[in-house]
C-alpha cells in the first residue's frame, strides 16, 4: 500500500505536514503562502496576540473577502443573464418583423 504525498508548509514559524495528491501540490503551496502572508500582517499588527487568534482573524479575513467576491460574481452573472434575455428579446422581435427570416 502506497503512501499518500504528503507536503510540508511553513506558516506563521511553523511546519506542519499535509496529505495532498501530487496534483494538487502547487495549490497548496500557493494557499499555505496565502495564509502566512496573511498572519504575518495581522501578528505585526500589534492588535492581535496568540497563533489561535491570529489564525481566527486570518480565516474570518480570508473568509470575508471569498464572501464579497462571490456576491460581486453573483450580481455579474445576474446582470449576464438580464443582457443575454434582453438580447434574446430583441432577436425574436427582429424575427416576428421579418417573417421570412431573411430567405431569398
Amino acid at each position: 500500500m502506497t503512501q499518500p504525498n504528503t507536503v510540508t508548509v511553513h506558516i506563521l514559524d511553523k511546519d506542519y505536514c499535509i496529505a495532498c495528491p501530487a496534483e494538487e501540490r502547487a495549490n497548496l503551496e500557493s494557499a499555505a503562502r496565502y495564509l502566512d502572508g496573511k498572519m504575518r500582517e495581522i501578528r505585526s499588527g500589534g492588535k492581535v496576540i496568540g497563533a489561535d487568534r491570529i489564525a481566527v482573524m486570518a480565516a474570518l479575513n480570508i473568509t470575508h473577502d471569498l464572501l464579497h467576491k462571490q456576491q460581486r460574481l453573483d450580481q455579474e452573472a445576474d446582470h449576464t443573464r438580464e443582457r443575454v434575455r434582453d438580447l434574446l428579446d430583441r432577436v425574436d422581435s427582429a424575427l416576428a418583423a421579418d417573417p421570412d427570416g431573411g430567405l431569398l
